[in-house]
């Protein structure tokens, strides 16, 4: 059984549901995507089952913050593309705050590098939005009971694949370069400098820097870089791309 979204009234507001509210037991599930269709059927299918509640829905990372810290529920699901911010960088948010939430990661990339940003990010959960129904709800289950474990579909495999294949060019040389001086302690002013750019270009290259490590401050880039293993080729690289310079 596939997710269907038929019928009428696509990214209606969902009765918002306060912490307490319902059946002992009950998952509480927040429903965060970009598109209010996708929202809409996914607040559906959780609703019709017997141990899953859906208490709220957010079309922006800013509302499923607030959302998130006023209705306390158990599993988040986001999608990866959210108008104000990467869905990764929201679920890195939402586990910095809370250890113990569920996150199920829905996306249409099912890209090694996207599966591995979101075991990064600590997600709980990482499933395709063309998955069966069945598998998103055991996503969802899942999450709820081992938030601080990880599951997706075809993990091993993509493992496999990156013990045995050269390592992709996940950085551009520019972005090596800017990696390898804030791993330096450089300042964005500073790399603005040494790399002879404006200050809004520099910070226009933090910021693609961050989103592609799935990470929203230096700390998190710098950890996501080495769990990536990234650091010894890139650095390499931009020191070679610098003294060229």
């Amino acid at each position: 059984m596939t997710m269907e979204f038929e019928t009428a009234e696509p990214g209606r507001n969902l009765t918002v549901v306060p912490p307490g509210v319902g059946d002992t037991g009950t998952i509480r599930v927040l429903v965060v995507d970009g598109h209010p269709v996708t929202r809409w059927g996914l607040g559906r299918v959780t609703n019709e089952q017997a141990d899953m509640q859906t208490v709220g829905e957010a079309g922006s990372a800013a509302e499923a913050l607030a959302l998130s810290a006023a209705l306390l529920p158990d599993v988040v699901t986001i999608g990866i593309s959210l108008p104000d911010r990467d869905g990764l960088q929201l679920a890195r948010e939402l586990r910095d705050r809370n250890h113990n939430l569920g996150i199920v990661i829905l996306t249409g990339r099912g890209e090694d590098d996207v599966l591995f940003r979101a075991l990064d990010s600590g997600a709980s959960a990482f499933i395709s939005k063309g998955a069966t129904a069945p598998e998103i709800l055991s996503a969802i289950r899942h999450s709820a009971v081992a938030a601080s474990s990880f599951t997706a579909p075809g993990l091993a495999q993509a493992l496999r694949r990156r013990s045995v294949e050269p390592e992709r060019a996940l950085l551009s040389p520019r972005e090596a370069q800017v990696l390898g001086l804030l791993q330096d302690g450089r300042s964005v002013p500073e790399v603005a400098g040494v790399l002879y750019v404006s200050l809004s270009t520099a910070k226009t290259h933090v910021a693609r820097l961050y989103e592609k490590l799935g990470a929203t401050n230096r700390a998190q880039a710098l950890m996501a870089a080495v769990r990536l293993g990234l650091g010894n080729q890139h650095l390499a690289e931009a020191g070679k791309s610098l003294v060229r310079a």
